[in-house]
C-alpha cells in the first residue's frame, strides 16, 4: 500500500518522537510505500519554531518527505492561521496514495485534498486530532473564530470522505465531537504510544543493570522515574521534594529532560540529594533504556506522551487524574493522583513500595496489557485498519 502522511495542520520536526514521526516509520517497517507531506515550519536554532526552505529529502529512516510552503499573496500572519499551501494537488498526484492519513485537519488546503479525493474515489482517508481545551482554543478568538468557524469548516468539509476521525486522547474525541461537530459514528480513539521497534525485551535485565551501575543505584533499590519538559505544569519539582522528604536510601528518583532556568536554580540543592539522579536531556532511545531500568513511572502534572511511552515499555505508573485522560488505565497498571501535595505523593509511593502484592499486580498488567496496546507498531496497524 502507498501511504501518504499529511502534516500540514501544524509544524513537522524531523527525527523527533512525535506521533507524526513514528507512524510513518512503523508503516514503512510493515512494508508499505510511505511518504510525508509537511509544512516548512519546524524547529530551528535553540528549539524555536521557524521555517526552512521548501525542499524534498529523506528522513533518518529513509522515508521521502516533501516540504511545501504557504501561498504568498496573503500576509504571513494570516496564512499561518489559515494554512494554505502551494503544490498540494501536485504532491498528491505524483505519489498516488492508496491511503491518506491526515495529522489534524486545521488547514484550508484540505479543500485541495478533497478535490483529489473526488477524482480518485478509491483512496481511503483517515484523520487524527491532537486538540483539546488544555492545549488549544484557550482564548476567545482561537475558540470562537479559528476552531468553531474556520477549523470546523475544514473538519466538516472532509468528514464525508473520512473513514474515521481519531482522537488521540478521550478528551480529544470530545473536542472533535463537540467543537467540530463530527458524527460520533466516525470518531474513534487511537492512542499515542511508544516506539519499541528497536527494543529487545529479552535484554531488559542487562539494560537495567547497566543503567543502574552507571548511576550508582543498587539493583535492589526501588527506582522511580519522571521527566520531560520540566516546568511548573508538570509538578516534577513537587515530586523531587517528596522523594527528598521520604529520604529512604532504598527509594531513588531519576529525572530526565530540560529544566527551566528558574527551576534549576530553585532545585539545585535538591537534585544533588543522594536519592535523586538528574540526568538532563536524553534521546528517545536513552529515555527507553531509563524506563526499562526503573520500577515505577511517576507523572504528577500535565499529560505528556511519556505516559504512554512508559506503559508501552511495561512500566507501572502513577499519573495525575485528569477528566478525559483515563485511557492509560488498563485494569490496574497505574494509580491516579487526585490530590497534588507532598503528603499524597509520599503516601502513594510508600504504599506501592511496601505493598509487594499491589506492585506485582501493577507490573503484571503493565507487561501483559500495556506493551501490546501502547506499542506504536500495533497502533500503526490499527490506524489504517490492518
Amino acid at each position: 500500500m502507498r501511504v501518504l502522511h499529511v502534516c500540514l495542520a501544524v509544524f513537522y520536526i524531523d527525527n523527533y518522537g512525535y506521533q507524526e514521526n513514528i507512524l510513518p516509520k512503523m508503516h514503512q517497517l510493515q512494508g508499505h510505500d510511505v511518504k510525508i507531506l509537511a509544512s516548512t515550519e519546524t524547529f530551528i536554532d535553540n528549539m524555536n519554531l521557524g521555517y526552512i526552505k521548501a525542499n524534498n529529502y529523506f528522513t533518518e529512516t529513509n522515508i521521502p518527505i516533501s516540504r511545501i510552503p504557504y501561498i504568498e499573496f496573503l500576509p504571513h500572519f494570516i496564512v499561518k492561521k489559515l494554512r494554505i499551501y502551494k503544490n498540494v494537488y501536485k504532491s498528491l498526484d505524483s505519489f498516488k496514495p492508496d491511503i491518506i492519513f491526515l495529522h489534524d485537519v486545521q488547514f484550508l488546503s484540505i479543500i485541495t485534498i478533497i478535490k483529489y479525493l473526488k477524482k480518485n474515489k478509491d483512496v481511503i482517508i483517515y484523520a487524527d486530532g491532537h486538540t483539546d481545551f488544555n492545549v488549544s482554543a484557550r482564548n476567545w478568538l482561537s475558540k470562537n473564530i479559528l476552531h468553531k468557524v474556520i477549523y470546523r469548516f475544514c473538519a466538516k468539509l472532509i468528514e464525508p470522505y473520512l473513514k474515521y476521525f481519531y482522537g488521540v486522547l478521550p478528551i480529544r474525541n470530545d473536542f472533535i465531537r463537540d467543537v467540530y461537530k463530527i458524527s460520533p459514528k466516525k470518531i474513534k480513539l487511537l492512542v499515542m504510544g511508544g516506539d519499541t521497534s528497536d527494543i529487545d525485551f529479552t535484554k531488559k535485565d542487562d539494560i537495567k543493570n547497566k543503567i543502574r551501575i552507571s548511576l550508582k543505584i543498587s539493583k535492589n533499590d526501588f527506582l522511580i522515574i519522571t521527566g520531560g519538559k520540566i516546568d511548573k505544569y508538570k509538578n516534577i519539582p513537587l515530586l523531587i521534594r517528596s522523594i527528598v522528604l521520604i529520604n529512604n536510601p532504598k527509594i531513588k528518583l531519576i529525572v530526565f529532560g530540560s529544566m527551566e532556568d528558574n527551576l534549576h536554580n530553585e532545585l539545585n540543592d535538591l537534585i544533588n540529594h543522594e536519592c535523586i539522579r538528574y540526568v538532563g536531556w536524553k534521546s528517545q532511545r536513552d529515555i527507553s533504556d531509563l524506563f526499562l531500568s526503573s520500577d515505577l513511572a511517576f507523572f504528577p502534572g500535565r499529560h505528556s506522551v511519556l505516559w504512554e511511552h512508559s506503559i508501552a515499555l511495561g512500566i507501572p505508573g502513577v499519573f495525575k487524574k485528569w477528566d478525559g485522560i483515563n485511557h492509560v488505565d488498563l485494569g490496574g497498571n497505574c494509580i491516579f493522583l487526585d490530590e497534588i501535595s507532598p503528603n499524597k505523593i509520599i503516601e502513594i509511593i510508600t504504599k506501592i513500595y511496601l505493598d509487594k502484592k499491589l506492585y506485582n499486580k501493577m507490573l503484571d498488567i503493565s507487561i501483559k496489557e500495556g506493551i501490546p496496546y501502547f506499542s506504536y507498531y500495533e497502533i500503526a496497524k490499527r490506524a489504517i485498519e490492518l
